[in-house]
């Protein structure tokens, strides 16, 4: 039987329902099944992961709606999406709001605290996520006391993190896990040390959603941001930024944008409710230009202009594909693969500068000149790890299976 256009284009579109009504029945891992087939043993997860079959077919249902094309269904529900995020990572719905990306929520809580005018203290440490390192070098160059703590042996220790956290201080900034090594920090322990002190603390948990159980409430964390295009399986252009509920009060507003305001007695929540106005025609009079109040939670304090659209779809398939599967299972399935990768390295020399005990789908190994001397030999094989110029990181993830594992491994000179 030959299918009408508008039949192809109906079957296409529904089949992102049906992974809703199988979440009774989630897919064993390793699942190289919902992926599209690939010859590359991929393990480069850490820095973007690959997008499902089933995100794309719901990005595709947003492109037909975007065409008119009276067969798309209708949109996602995007206050769903978050609620969904703010289910994983143990949230309220009205404590998160978009983001463009994870440095563009920690930018923002610098500007809500007043840096760099402001002045104070910062603390942070050198597992951060690199490209933020000159944000606070910059900082410090314009009159922030920015203190760093140093790695000893592939983490940050409680006690170095004690000792730098003194009273005056006003933030402390880290990332839960580090995109350098997959160290995972105490959060519970370095956020009782920093309130301890008047301080707050912001996360980067773009390496922990997703991966590893997080609890946001539990931790005591005041802000916490990510992108979604690595463990969450969204794409580029949107992620999520969180807000203790009443961390925000005494905060000033830096951010001042469309979703942020609302028109006087309008519903809280997303919807469109723009302020009102009084200077077009047949407007009501009024004493300034427009009538507004600040929404409540995040999005009040954050929420700025137009976001990516398109990509709500794929990062709303993938939070639920991993409420499917629950994090428990996928963080268990990547420490098997660790498990084999460590002791493959092992025997084969190289160095492992990630924590033995860590539980994070990250495995980093230092090799000088890596990515001039694996270069050659991982094209060859088809395998795609992090290479840098003196150290390499592989990261599995649901689709990875032990013939991937090996495949790397065989391929990996002696160091």
């Amino acid at each position: 039987m030959t299918l009408s256009r508008r039949q192809a284009i109906g079957a296409a579109l529904v089949a992102p329902v049906a992974v809703r009504a199988a979440a009774a029945s989630p897919p064993a891992l390793p699942d190289k099944s919902s992926f599209a087939p690939t010859p590359v043993a991929y393990l480069d997860s850490a820095s973007i992961h690959p997008m499902s079959l089933g995100a794309r077919r719901a990005m595709d249902a947003y492109a037909a709606g975007r065409t008119l094309d009276p067969a798309a269904p209708p949109p996602v529900d995007r206050a769903a999406t978050i609620a969904s995020f703010a289910r994983l990572v143990n949230a309220d719905p009205d404590e998160v709001t978009w983001v463009q990306s994870t440095i563009t929520g920690e930018q923002a809580v610098l500007r809500a605290l007043g840096f760099p005018g402001a002045g104070g203290r910062i603390v942070t440490d050198t597992l951060h996520f690199y490209a933020a390192f000159p944000m606070y070098q910059e900082l410090a160059r314009q009159g922030v006391d920015v203190t760093w703590v140093r790695a000893r042996d592939g983490r940050i220790l409680l006690e170095d993190m004690a000792r730098a956290i003194t009273p005056g201080t006003r933030l402390v900034s880290l990332s839960l896990v580090s995109t350098y090594n997959g160290f995972q920090h105490d959060l519970k322990a370095v956020c009782a040390l920093a309130h301890a002190v008047g301080a707050l603390v912001y996360a980067d948990i773009i390496h922990a959603a997703g991966a590893v159980p997080v609890d946001l409430h539990d931790s005591g964390v005041d802000f916490a941001a990510c992108a979604t295009y690595k463990w969450l399986m969204g794409d580029f252009g949107l992620g999520f930024l969180y807000a203790r509920r009443g961390v925000l009060d005494d905060l000033r507003l830096a951010d001042f944008g469309y979703y942020g305001f609302a028109a006087p007695g309008a519903a809280p929540g997303i919807g469109l409710s723009p302020p009102q106005t009084h200077v077009y025609p047949m407007d009501p009079p009024g004493p300034a230009p427009t009538s507004y109040v600040h929404r409540t939670g995040a999005l009040g304090h954050f929420g700025t202009g137009t976001y990516a659209q398109a990509v709500i779809p794929a990062i709303d398939h993938g939070l639920d594909y991993i409420a499917t599967i629950g994090v428990p299972a996928i963080q268990a399935h990547a420490q098997q693969m660790i498990g084999a990768l460590r002791e493959g390295l092992t025997a084969k020399g190289y160095r492992l500068i990630t924590p033995a005990d860590a539980r994070t789908p990250l495995l980093t190994a230092l090799l000088p000149d890596a990515r001039e001397r694996l270069a050659a030999p991982l094209t060859r094989a088809q395998v795609r790890l992090s290479l840098h110029d003196h150290h390499f990181r592989i990261a599995p993830s649901v689709f990875t299976d032990m013939r991937d594992v090996e495949r790397l491994l065989g391929a990996l000179p002696r160091a």
